[in-house]
């Protein structure tokens, strides 16, 4: 919620001066503006991409692992040096698997 510091404050009297029906309207007048959303109009709505992709070609560049990296042997993932938590047997271990 955006709060408007240029804008006057209650004080503690003003505060306590609210009603209980006056505090009731707000609650109910905040709870007015939401939409009953119906689920399966929604995912009628949804297109979904076409599953055949057997036309497509992936082109990408794969460049092979660089001196100052190394493949975690927990997660399999390649990361820079400074990411080395743990070698164990010749292991290496990277900080969110030794977490």
């Amino acid at each position: 919620m955006a709060t408007d510091y240029d804008s006057p404050r209650k004080t503690d009297d003003d505060l306590s001066e609210d009603s209980l029906q006056e505090l009731q309207a707000r609650r109910t007048d905040k709870s007015s503006g939401s939409i009953d959303i119906d689920e399966t109009d929604l995912a009628e709505s949804l297109e979904l991409p076409g599953a055949d992709l057997s036309n497509e070609e992936l082109s990408l560049r794969v460049i092979p692992r660089q001196a100052d990296e190394f493949t975690c042997a927990r997660c399999f993932l390649v990361h820079h040096r400074s990411q080395l938590a743990v070698e164990r047997n010749g292991q290496q271990i990277c900080r969110e698997c030794a977490a």
